[in-house]
């Protein structure tokens, strides 16, 4: 959906909704002005957040989806997860003490997935658990993730014979310039949940002693894309009401 269609559909919803698109922007936050920008076929010059809101306060969803010109953008991130596993298993294999397995899958208690990597230091009696992140986009989603692997990760990890006394989880993030910056837009909530860093993580792995949950940063090779770049493309869909 393009810009206009995306202007025509908001308008449509706040006229069917007998609402002012000062009353709209009074709800959301923004300016009139910008309400009428996005009706005007500007949606894609208003920032992403203000254009959710409005969205928001006209009960419309807004949808994201990533497209690439180079075709096979699933092979991309796949590489890019690939690369964050043999990094993470190269630093777990130096760290003494600790065994580990990769694509750890589960069906317990009703509930299915797929682990990451979940490791074990049989000494401190300690699991692991690491979510590898190569887009830090879902912030609220990754510690909700977390949450339930804490909750899980104890059982799934005694059908292998590992009985432990903690367990600490880790969102291993790739090291680029955009998850720093959506670390920095979500500092409160992520280092809420996960507060410990890159360095306390090499600390910890030496000798975890206690449970530590953190969010590292670790860096790994840049696919290769050429010229090619990725393009956000915005979908508007209209929630049904009822």
């Amino acid at each position: 959906m393009n810009d206009t269609s995306v202007g025509l559909v908001f308008r449509a919803v706040r006229i069917s909704l007998r609402l002012r698109q000062g009353d709209v922007a009074k709800r959301a936050g923004v300016s009139a002005s910008l309400v009428s920008r996005i009706e005007r076929g500007h949606a894609g010059t208003v920032q992403l957040d203000h254009l959710r809101a409005v969205a928001g306060v006209l009960e419309i969803r807004l949808e994201l989806s990533p497209s690439w010109r180079g075709g096979d953008l699933d092979r991309v991130l796949n590489a890019r997860h690939s690369a964050l596993h043999e990094r993470l298993a190269g630093r777990l294999g130096r760290a003494a003490g600790w065994v580990s397995v990769a694509e750890v899958s589960y069906s317990i208690w009703g509930e299915r997935g797929v682990i990451d990597r979940l490791a074990f230091h049989p000494e401190r009696r300690t699991l692991a658990v690491f979510e590898l992140k190569a887009d830090l986009s879902d912030p609220a989603g990754l510690i909700a993730q977390s949450d339930r692997y804490r909750r899980l990760v104890p059982e799934i990890a005694r059908g292998r014979g590992w009985v432990a006394d903690q367990v600490g989880c880790w969102a291993i993030v790739a090291d680029t310039d955009t998850n720093r910056r959506r670390l920095d837009a979500h500092r409160e909530l992520l280092r809420g949940a996960f507060p410990a860093d890159g360095r306390a993580l090499r600390e910890w792995l030496r000798d975890p002693v206690a449970r530590v949950d953190g969010l590292a940063f670790l860096a790994y090779p840049q696919p290769r894309t050429g010229k090619r770049s990725l393009t956000m493309v915005k979908r508007v869909r209209v929630a049904r009401n009822g």
